[in-house]
């Protein structure tokens, strides 16, 4: 059940833009349910301040039937939480549709460094440090909820931490991949993956494999029953194979692992995943080819069966506004929109999978105050009618 509309009194607004909206009193001749329909498509934040027009206006944007109206409206496009602090979980959350920045807290996480995934409205948080914290939240409603601790390894040197909302159903599941060197051996990695069901409330370790000459990293995603994640060379082999991309079908749950590796396209600096309409999509740092650690150029590509599809490279004009861009960068994405940033400076690149264009994101109210300051961030669906 999502929380009264009239305690987000904090959504507050950022924006150089005006602000200034004309009034009309419809009150006298719109019936209910079609001022329901009205309001359901305003943007998001503008629903917060509708209910608070009037007793009757916030009556209607707290009601069930609002909710389920405002949730088959498909006006409203995925947002960007940037992080301004590298040790308080505080920032803003962009929206692109009026091109505004929001200053609203986060529930639960307690520092940026924490492992997050998100889908269909839901933000999974995982700590850093025991890796056993986990969190699932609305970020809009605040409503949270806490998961059971997860299986397997308590201290392991990497996760990936997934998140998949059913969005007929609404349950969801959570995925963890877990990756640790064999001791005294740098080659052999310990790899297993543990599964949480939202309707059963309960994990289950579906797959341990030790890989050679691999390790699992911390990038995962759940695409259409799904589960992909990147793999790191551990040194053996060419600098073209660096990483490699590992599907695992969550229903069949094939094994051993090293069969469904997919190579990557080309030499990567770095690997974003991420789902878009349940399509695998990768944002990947391309590297020089007699440097390959040097990164000379963004790259987006689809994953068609077992065979990557380039669907658009970052212009050189927009990947020299980033400034000194370095090897390795923030981008995650949703619905159609994904977003880049570096990690540091706050500037937020979007780019349109539909239009294929690029675009600057309206200037973020914060600045870099000292050299070694960090930004990162993460994108997710604003929506009022789903909690965990």
């Amino acid at each position: 059940m999502c929380k009264d509309i009239g305690e987000f009194e904090s959504f507050s607004e950022l924006s150089d833009e005006g602000n200034k909206e004309a009034t009309v009193s419809v009150d006298s001749f719109l019936p209910d349910d079609l001022l329901e329909r009205i309001l359901a498509y305003l943007p998001i934040a503008s629903i917060f301040r509708a209910g608070s027009v009037c007793r009757r206006w916030h009556e209607i944007v707290s009601s069930k039937r609002f909710l389920w109206n405002f949730s088959h409206v498909l006006l409203q496009k995925p947002w960007y939480f940037m992080f301004t602090s590298s040790d308080e979980p505080v920032g803003y959350a962009y929206d692109p549709i009026l091109r505004k920045w929001y200053n609203i807290e986060l529930p639960c996480i307690q520092t940026p460094n924490w492992f997050i995934a998100s889908s269909c409205g839901l933000v999974c948080f995982m700590d850093n440090d025991c890796r056993s914290n986990l969190y699932v939240c609305n970020p809009i409603t605040k409503i949270c909820k806490k998961l059971e601790e997860p299986p397997g390894m308590k201290f392991c040197d990497y996760s990936a931490l997934s998140i998949s909302v059913n969005r007929t159903s609404l349950n969801y599941i959570v995925s963890i991949v877990k990756s640790k060197q064999v001791p005294d051996n740098f080659f052999q990695w310990d790899l297993s993956i543990h599964i949480y069901d939202s309707e059963t409330m309960m994990w289950v370790t579906s797959l341990t494999e030790v890989l050679t000459g691999w390790r699992g990293g911390d990038e995962s995603v759940i695409c259409d029953g799904v589960l992909y994640f990147l793999i790191y060379s551990t040194g053996v082999g060419t600098p073209e194979n660096r990483h490699a991309l590992v599907t695992y079908n969550l229903s069949s749950r094939p094994s051993p692992l090293i069969r469904s590796f997919v190579p990557v396209p080309g030499p990567l600096t770095c690997g974003c995943l991420m789902n878009l309409k349940e399509q695998l999509v990768m944002v990947g740092g391309i590297g020089k080819q007699d440097r390959p650690d040097i990164i000379k150029g963004i790259g987006i590509w689809v994953l068609n069966r077992r065979n990557w599809v380039e669907v658009g490279r970052m212009p050189h004009k927009f990947f020299q506004g980033f400034g000194e861009l370095d090897d390795v960068f923030a981008s995650s994405g949703t619905d159609n929109l994904i977003y880049i940033q570096s990690y540091g400076a706050p500037a937020l690149l979007v780019f349109d999978m539909n239009q294929k264009l690029w675009k600057w994101s309206l200037k973020c109210p914060v600045s870099k105050k000292f050299p070694l300051q960090l930004f990162t961030g993460f994108c997710f669906e604003p929506r009022l009618e789903i909690a965990p």
